[in-house]
C-alpha cells in the first residue's frame, strides 16, 4: 500500500508546492524586468559581492548556486560578456579556476539591489508577523538540513544583506 498525505499534510504540501513554483517565476521576471539579469545570474553576482575580495572558486559558486558547474560556467560566460566577472586559474592552485566580481558587475548588483529586496520584503516578510518570521527561518533550515548538511550558503555576519 502506497503512503498518503493526511489532510493537513497534503494542505501544506500544496502550498508549498505551489510557493516553489510561484516564487522562482516572479522572482525571476522583476529581476529580469529591472536589471536583464536571471535571479539565478543575480545570485552569483551576489555570492562574489559578499565573498573575500570578490573572489570565488567555480566550485564553491556552483555548490552555494546548488548548480552544475556546467549551468554556473554558461552563467559567469553570459556575465563575463558583460564585464561583471572574469574567470582566472587560482594562484594559489592552477588547477582550479576562480571567479572575480569586477567594479562593473558590484555596480550591477548594487543597481538590481533594491529592488529585489522590495519585492522579497512584499512577496516574503510583509504578511509576516515577526514571530512568523523566525518560525519561518527555522521551518527552512530544517528542510535544508534534511535535504543537505552543508546549508548552502550563509551571509556573513556584517551588515544588511539582500540576497
Amino acid at each position: 500500500m502506497a503512503e498518503t498525505f493526511d489532510r493537513t499534510e497534503l494542505e501544506t504540501w500544496a502550498s508549498l508546492a505551489t510557493l516553489l513554483e510561484w516564487l522562482p517565476a516572479a522572482l525571476d521576471e522583476q529581476m529580469q524586468r529591472d536589471s536583464g539579469l536571471s535571479h539565478f545570474e543575480y545570485g552569483i553576482l551576489y555570492a562574489l559581492s559578499q565573498a573575500e575580495d570578490s573572489t570565488l572558486r567555480m566550485s564553491q559558486l556552483a555548490d552555494y548556486a546548488n548548480s552544475t558547474l556546467s549551468r554556473l560556467s554558461r552563467a559567469v560566460a553570459r556575465l563575463e560578456k558583460r564585464d561583471w566577472i572574469r574567470r582566472i586559474p587560482d594562484p594559489s592552485d592552477g588547477r582550479v579556476t576562480v571567479a572575480i566580481l569586477t567594479a562593473a558587475g558590484q555596480t550591477a548588483v548594487r543597481a538590481a539591489e533594491p529592488g529585489h529586496v522590495a519585492l522579497v520584503r512584499r512577496l516574503v516578510f510583509d504578511s509576516l508577523t515577526d514571530t512568523q518570521v523566525s518560525q519561518l527561518s527555522e521551518i527552512t533550515r530544517r528542510i535544508t538540513s534534511a535535504i543537505r548538511e552543508d546549508q548552502g550558503w550563509r551571509p556573513r555576519s556584517s551588515g544588511g544583506v539582500s540576497a
